[in-house]
């Protein structure tokens, strides 16, 4: 009986991926880039780092990432500051669900880990997880299956008892490659062929995931 679930946090637990794209548009329009969807959309579910590397790879037009990032990681934490970290439909109800019904809760962020743990206190989340691994606390970023690997060798699960929960293809290609119930609930990408094959169900929200959880366990 699988009774683990790994949730991965931007664009599942929190609805945060269209704000930040908006900052991000700002920026890059001070540089007369254009639309930013394609480089924003590599940078989802990734390390800070791995955003750093790729972008100096491939958009050498545009400033190192760390100067790139300044203004939309400013705006973003004063749009939380005035408004709250925004939460996906039905987050808490399914959390409630799962501690309810005996289920170990993990998250599995790119973020780092103590702006994690910030960003869950705040909502009033934190206590819901009984593991919280960060980015940084690894050196390779998803899709390498590792941060996965490590979030369920803290739960005490063996992967292939454990529920993971994603948005991003390259989250789904990580959980899948840790060898994990891979459930993609999709935010701003779309589902494609490889996602449809490399998860075990595609679900419209959280509510779905409740139902296929505690229906499927």
């Amino acid at each position: 009986m699988k009774k683990t679930v790994i949730f991965d946090m931007d664009g599942v637990i929190f609805d945060t991926e269209s704000v930040m794209k908006r900052f991000w548009q700002e920026e890059a329009d001070r540089y007369n880039f254009g639309d930013i969807t394609e480089l924003y959309m590599k940078c989802v579910g990734v390390t800070e780092q791995y955003c750093e590397e790729m972008m100096a790879r491939d958009y050498p037009e545009l400033p190192p990432f760390a100067e790139f990032k300044a203004r939309p990681f400013a705006a973003f934490r004063q749009y939380n500051e005035e408004h709250g970290m925004p939460m996906k439909p039905h987050v808490t109800e399914l959390l409630t669900a799962l501690k309810q019904n005996g289920f170990t809760i993990g998250l599995a962020s790119s973020t780092y880990l103590e702006t994690v743990r910030r960003e869950l206190s705040q909502a009033g989340l934190l206590s819901f997880f009984d593991v919280v691994i960060g980015g940084d606390l690894l050196s390779r970023s998803k899709p390498a299956p590792d941060i996965y690997l490590m979030a369920c060798e803290k739960a005490g699960t063996a992967p292939e008892d454990a529920y993971a929960i994603e948005d991003s293809y390259n989250g789904v290609r990580s959980a899948s490659s840790a060898g994990m119930h891979t459930i993609m609930v999709p935010d701003m990408l779309p589902p494609t062929e490889e996602m449809e094959r490399l998860s075990e169900a595609i679900l419209p929200d959280l509510a779905a995931v409740q139902a296929y959880l505690l229906e499927t366990r």
